[in-house]
């Protein structure tokens, strides 16, 4: 188990918490902001192909039992996103029974072909590669995913030939690599700068920007698309604006809650692609999906929002 599994549960019960009562006060500016289109970017490699910018993380909240009433919730939620414009599923093997749920989700709405779904291998078997994947493609019951990423990658020197051969087998769109560990980012970052991969899926948030030294930078440099995991900061963000106003001059950025302010930080960085928020909560995806919708800030009033945010204590 990875730390995004460790951190979104404890993420959710502190949004959970925060937003308790608010809904009645949220709902005229997230309608508002529910008339205009999502932000999308390009995929550097992706010969003009878009995404929008606020995904769905599937860790923890879609690792649900057979009769559990958190399924339910589940399928709201990616009704929502697709409803509200967005694609982007982010899975893994190593989340539980998510991946195969998200296969049944998808199957059972017929969404599919709305859905752009990325999953992970997690073995790093060289010659090993297929067969995890195809497993992959038997729980997501799809043959073919979008986006196949190695899972939490450790050493500088990891062989990249196995999963890129999958997508030349027509087994997945684009490949990547993953990461949410800051020891690890040194070897990330040579991954990339040597291999120059489709994507890559890391750990950032207003008050977790190690990534913006190095990783970002390099990222942008080798035509890799981002994916920012954990873009709550494990539920800190949320635990220090508990009780505390939104500052008015997030107007200036269509920005109606905390969440959205926290997810459009990490989107006014101009290497990020997409962000993969985790929510069982409907509710929260369509305010999640607010943050790509409308300006968003600019370098000057993300160093703002960092000052802002350290003085919540």
């Amino acid at each position: 188990m990875d730390s995004q599994e460790n951190n979104i549960e404890a993420m959710s019960l502190s949004r959970r918490t925060f937003t308790a009562g608010l809904a009645v006060a949220m709902t005229a500016p997230l309608v508002a902001q529910a008339q205009t289109p999502l932000i999308k970017r390009p995929i550097p490699q992706g010969s003009g192909e878009t995404m929008p910018v606020v995904g769905l993380g599937t860790a923890v909240v879609f690792n649900a039992a057979a009769n559990s009433p958190q399924r339910a919730g589940a399928v709201s939620v990616v009704r929502a996103l697709v409803d509200g414009g967005g694609t982007l599923i982010d899975t893994a093997p190593s989340y539980g029974a998510a991946e195969g749920f998200v296969g049944e989700i998808l199957t059972e709405t017929a969404l599919r072909s709305r859905v752009f779904i990325s999953t992970k291998l997690e073995e790093y078997r060289p010659g090993g590669e297929e067969a995890e994947a195809q497993a992959c493609l038997q729980r997501l019951k799809t043959d073919k995913v979008d986006l196949l990423q190695l899972h939490n990658t450790k050493k500088a020197d990891q062989d990249m030939g196995g999963i890129n051969a999958l997508k030349a087998k027509g087994l997945c769109r684009y490949t990547g690599i993953s990461t949410t560990f800051e020891r690890d980012y040194a070897a990330t970052e040579a991954i990339v700068r040597r291999a120059r991969p489709d994507f890559l899926e890391i750990d950032y948030a207003l008050d977790n920007r190690k990534a913006e030294e190095r990783l970002l930078p390099t990222a942008r440099d080798s035509g890799t698309a981002v994916l920012v995991a954990l873009p709550f900061g494990r539920g800190r963000l949320f635990r220090a604006a508990l009780g505390k106003p939104l500052p008015d001059w997030a107007a200036e950025f269509d920005c109606a809650s905390w969440g959205q302010f926290f997810l459009k930080f990490i989107l006014g960085h101009p290497a990020v692609t997409a962000a993969i928020p985790g929510t069982g909560k409907p509710e929260h995806m369509i305010d999640n999906l607010g943050a790509a919708r409308g300006r968003l800030p600019d370098e000057k009033m993300r160093a703002r929002m960092i000052q802002y945010v350290e003085q919540l204590g």
